[in-house]
C-alpha cells in the first residue's frame, strides 16, 4: 500500500458520537488467570506435520491463510570500521526510537558524518561535510528499510505476499567503507521481514513464514473452497512448512533449512505460522544463516529492549471460517513472546503469556523494573496490565481497567512509572497512570479535549508531544493538531498549547520514525499531507517545522520541497528526505542550502 493510501485509510477511521469517557479506578479487580503458552520441540516431524496441518485448517479461509499484505515500524556501537571509529564532532539526532538500547530500522539513518537513505529501491550515501552524494547502489526492490553499524548497513527487503509468499524476504550486508557493495546475502525461500532491533553491533531480524500450499482459485462456492484448501493442507508435509534460505558471500553459496527437531510449539494454538528471530553480528564480514530461533507462531508486533525482545500477535485475524456461517474473530486475545538477548548469542525464549484485547502498536508495550505493561483494547474498553515473569509464563499481577468505555486506544506512552494512554471516539481523553506499585496500578488523573493524539513524544521536564486529529465536539476529525501536555501533576494534567493544521494528515500519526523532535532548539519537523488546497490546486504534501515551548507551538516555517518523509539534524543543518531527493537548509532560518535529486 503506497503512503498516500495509507494516509487515506486512517483519515477514514472518524469515530461516530458517544457521551462519557471513565475509567475504573475505584478498585483493582483480581487479574484474570494467564493462559500457559510454554514452548516445547517437535518429538518429530510426523508430529510436526500433524500439528501445522491442525492449525492451518483452523485459520483456512476461501481465499487462502489472513493477512495477504506484507508487514510494512542514538545508540553507540561496537565494532564500527574506519570511518566511524572517532566519536562525530557535532550533534546529530537519531532515528524516533522506542527504546534507547534498542535501535529500529527506517528508510534513512546518520552516524553525524554521513547519510544513507533507501527511496524507489535505491540505497544512497552522503557526506554530510561536503552535501555530496559519495555513492549509490540498487537494491532490486521498490521497498527497503535499514540498520547501520560502523561502516556495514544491514538492508531489510520485506518479501512478498504473507499469504502467498510469492517472494521471500531479502537481508543484505552492504559495506559502505568505500563505494556502497553488497557484501553477503541471506535470501528466504519464503516469508517476509515483521521487523528488526539493533542493539550495538548485534542485529535481530523477525521472519514470519506461511506453508507453501498451492489452492484452488476456480470454484464458485465459498465452501468448496474452504474444503477444497483443507484437503490440500492434509497432503503437504512438514517440507512446506520449514524455514529456508540461501546465503551467499566471497566465499560462496550455501544453502539450508530449519530441521524438524529444531522447531519449538505452544502448548496452545498460536496461529499456522512459523516465526524465525535471526541474529547478526554486523562486525563480520558475513551475515550466516542467523541461527535461526524458530516457533510455531504467529506475530505482528516486535517490542525490544537491549537485553529483552518480545513479539506479539493479534488473535483478532484468526477467524471462525465454518462453511455457511459469517467469519467472526475466535478470540480478542493477544499472544506475546518473551526472549532474552545479551550480546551476539541467539536469542533464549523466557517466557509467554496472553492478555484481553489487541494493540495498538509496539508502545503499547513497555518493560519496566523486569515487568511488562501492556495497554489493550478489548470490545468497547480498554485496559492496562503489569504482567511479570513466573517461570516460563508472563502472568498478569495487576490491572487498571475500564479505560475510555466505548472508546478504543489511539496512543501508549510508557515513562518509568508512568503511563499516559489516549483513547477516542468522541472526545480525547488523556489518562494518566501510575505504574509504581506493579499489582495495583491506578489512574492518577485525565484530561478532556477534542480530537486526538496518535502518539505521545516525551519532551523531557514532565512534558509530552502529541501528535494527532482536531476534532469537532461531533468527533469528525479536521486537521493535524500538535498539543504540549504538561504532566508533571500526575493527578491534574493539561494542554499548555496547541497548534492546529486544517484538512491536514501526517505520516508520524501511525509511524513515528517520521517525527524529528530536536530538544536542543524545541523544534519539531512533521511531513505533511494537505486535503485542503488553499490555491484551488491539487493537494499537496511538504511538511512544517514547529517550535514547542510552554508559551506556544509556533510554525518556523515550511518544508516545500514536495514528499517530505523523514528529516535529521546534523550540526546547524536540517536534512530532509523527500520522494524527490535530500534537502539541506539552514537549521535556525530554514533556508535552503543544498539539494540533492535522486538519480
Amino acid at each position: 500500500m503506497s503512503r498516500r493510501l495509507q494516509l487515506c485509510a486512517a483519515a477514514l477511521v472518524v469515530a461516530a458520537p458517544l457521551a462519557g469517557c471513565t475509567a475504573d479506578t475505584d478498585a483493582n479487580p483480581a487479574p484474570p488467570p494467564s493462559s500457559s503458552l510454554r514452548l516445547a520441540a517437535f518429538d518429530s516431524c510426523r508430529q510436526l506435520e500433524k500439528d501445522l496441518r491442525a492449525a492451518a485448517k483452523a485459520s483456512i479461509g476461501p481465499y487462502g491463510f489472513p493477512g495477504d499484505t506484507a508487514i510494512p515500524e542514538a545508540v553507540a556501537v561496537n565494532g564500527a570500521r574506519t570511518m566511524a571509529d572517532a566519536a562525530p564532532k557535532q550533534a546529530f539526532s537519531t532515528t524516533n526510537n522506542h527504546e534507547v538500547d534498542a535501535d529500529e530500522p527506517d528508510i534513512i539513518k546518520t552516524d553525524g558524518r554521513r547519510i544513507v537513505s533507501i527511496d524507489n529501491g535505491t540505497l544512497r550515501v552522503v557526506d554530510a561535510a561536503s552535501r555530496q552524494q559519495t555513492g549509490r547502489l540498487d537494491l532490486g526492490a521498490p521497498e527497503g528499510r535499514l540498520l547501520l553499524s560502523g561502516d556495514a548497513a544491514l538492508v531489510l527487503l520485506p518479501g512478498g505476499s504473507k499469504a502467498t509468499n510469492s517472494a521471500g524476504a531479502r537481508i543484505l550486508l552492504v559495506s559502505l567503507a568505500a563505494n556502497p557493495t553488497i557484501v553477503s546475502r541471506y535470501e528466504a525461500a519464503r516469508g517476509s521481514v515483521v521487523d528488526a532491533r539493533l542493539t550495538g553491533s548485534t542485529a535481530r531480524v523477525v521472519l514470519r513464514t506461511t506453508p507453501h500450499i498451492q489452492f484452488r482459485s476456480d470454484a464458485v462456492d465459498l465452501g468448496d473452497l474452504v474444503e477444497d484448501n483443507q484437503k490440500a493442507i492434509g497432503k503437504a508435509d512438514a517440507g512446506a512448512w520449514l524455514p529456508s534460505w540461501t546465503v551467499s558471500s566471497g566465499t560462496g553459496t550455501t544453502s539450508g533449512h530449519v530441521e524438524c527437531g529444531q522447531v519449538t510449539r505452544p502448548s496452545s494454538y498460536s496461529g499456522g505460522a512459523l516465526l524465525s528471530i535471526l541474529t547478526f553480528d554486523l562486525t563480520r564480514p558475513e551475515l550466516g544463516t542467523g541461527d535461526p530461533v524458530t516457533v510455531v507462531a504467529d506475530g505482528d508486533t516486535v517490542y525490544a529492549t537491549g537485553s529483552s525482545l518480545y513479539v506479539a500477535n493479534d488473535q483478532r485475524w484468526r477467524l471462525d471460517r465454518t462453511p455457511g456461517r459469517a467469519a467472526v474473530p475466535v478470540r480478542q486475545e493477544t499472544d506475546i513472546y518473551r526472549f532474552t538477548t545479551g550480546g551476539s548469542a541467539r536469542p533464549v525464549f523466557a517466557a509467554s503469556g496472553t492478555v484481553p484485547g489487541f494493540l495498538i502498536n509496539q508502545y503499547a508495550l513497555s518493560e519496566w523494573d523486569g515487568r511488562l505493561r501492556v495497554a489493550t483494547t478489548a470490545q468497547d474498553r480498554s485496559a492496562v496490565r503489569v504482567l511479570t515473569q513466573q517461570g516460563d509464563r508472563l502472568t498478569p499481577i495487576g490491572i487498571v481497567d475500564g479505560l475510555g468505555k466505548g472508546e478504543r486506544i489511539y496512543s501508549v506512552r510508557f515513562i518509568g512509572d508512568r503511563g499516559y494512554v489516549v483513547t477516542f471516539r468522541q472526545t480525547d481523553p488523556l489518562y494518566t497512570l501510575d505504574l509504581s506499585n506493579p499489582a495495583a496500578p491506578r489512574v492518577t488523573g485525565e484530561l478532556k479535549i477534542t480530537g486526538y493524539s496518535a502518539h505521545l513524544q516525551p519532551a523531557g521536564d514532565g512534558r509530552l508531544i502529541g501528535i494527532g486529529q482536531e476534532a469537532d465536539p461531533a468527533g469528525q476529525v479536521r486537521g493535524t493538531q500538535v498539543s504540549l501536555f504538561d504532566v508533571s501533576d500526575p493527578a491534574a494534567p493539561r494542554r499548555l498549547a496547541q497548534h492546529e493544521i486544517t484538512g491536514a494528515q501526517s505520516e508520524a500519526e501511525f509511524d513515528p520514525h517520521a517525527l524529528l523532535w530536536w530538544p536542543a532548539t524545541k523544534l519539531l519537523v512533521l511531513p505533511l499531507y494537505s486535503y485542503v488546497s488553499v490555491d484551488g490546486g491539487n493537494p499537496t504534501a511538504s511538511g512544517v517545522a514547529l517550535r514547542v515551548t510552554d508559551q506556544g507551538v509556533t510554525q518556523q516555517g515550511e518544508l516545500t520541497r514536495p514528499g517530505v518523509r523523514r528529516s535529521l539534524v546534523i550540526g546547524d543543518v536540517l536534512w530532509t528526505l523527500t520522494d524527490g531527493g535530500l534537502q539541506a537548509s539552514q537549521l535556525s532560518t530554514l533556508d535552503e542550502i543544498a539539494w540533492l535529486p535522486n538519480g
